[in-house]
């Protein structure tokens, strides 16, 4: 099982981002997906998480109104539309999926979170805001 992040990249403060995340050797039905980040010297910080549903989603505080988690479990695939970006969401950004085979449930993936209890974690991507 692998979860593939891409989409990161320089952008100036104010800029938007959008961030896939693919997964790849089972279906991710049933499974938590979500976002992580961590700056550097930081720990891991909880970003976003939408319920194997994606009817029901969860950001942390930093990002609320600016980021938004969707996912298309057709294609294995969740998002991370990032608008109105600042020079602290400057990181190195992680998908992660927690099975929840609850429809609205956000599973084990939120604040204080850390990446052993998540069932998988993929490899990152870069995101640099300049101001």
């Amino acid at each position: 099982v692998q979860l593939q992040a891409s989409g990161g990249g320089l952008v100036q403060a104010g800029g938007s981002l959008r961030l896939s995340c693919a997964a790849s050797g089972r279906p991710f039905i049933n499974y938590v997906m979500g976002w992580f980040r961590q700056a550097p010297g930081k720990d891991h910080e909880f970003v976003a998480a939408a319920s194997w549903s994606g009817n029901s989603t969860f950001y942390g505080d930093s990002v609320k109104g600016r980021f938004a988690i969707s996912r298309n479990n057709a294609k294995n695939t969740v998002y991370l539309q990032m608008d109105r970006l600042k020079p602290e969401d400057t990181a190195v950004y992680y998908c992660a999926a927690d099975y929840d085979p609850v429809p609205s449930s956000p599973g084990r993936l939120g604040v204080g979170t850390s990446k052993d209890e998540c069932d998988y974690w993929g490899q990152g991507t870069q995101v640099t805001v300049s101001s």
